[in-house]
């Protein structure tokens, strides 16, 4: 539980520095005079959907067509398992524990 306190402590430090870094950049930029404006070109246009060539789509045979499966070779037989000996049964009773009754007290005179 240390080892992750201690590698949690060093991630926010680390994340701290790292903020540090960007807050600065940040400001930096922030104080940056304003960019120039870009040229701006024309796009040609997008070619419409019409245009397009169209796929022609292959034709399937028909399932009549198909020819027959073939057959599957007769499984040999097997021979018969071996019988499993019986498993021996756990007894359900619990044995009552003997009590013995305690040794006679010294009797003081």
């Amino acid at each position: 539980m240390a080892s992750f306190n201690c590698f949690a402590l060093a991630f926010f430090v680390a994340l701290s520095f790292s903020s540090i870094d960007v807050g600065l950049a940040a400001r930096q930029f922030q104080q940056l005079p304003p960019m120039p404006t870009l040229p701006t070109t024309t796009l040609p246009p997008l070619p419409s959907i019409s245009n397009l060539p169209q796929p022609s789509i292959p034709s399937f045979p028909r399932l009549g067509a198909l020819p027959p499966l073939p057959t599957m070779p007769a499984l040999p037989t097997l021979p018969p398992l071996p019988s499993m000996p019986s498993i021996p049964t756990i007894p359900t009773t619990i044995p009552s524990i003997p009590f013995f009754s305690p040794p006679p007290s010294p009797s003081s005179p």
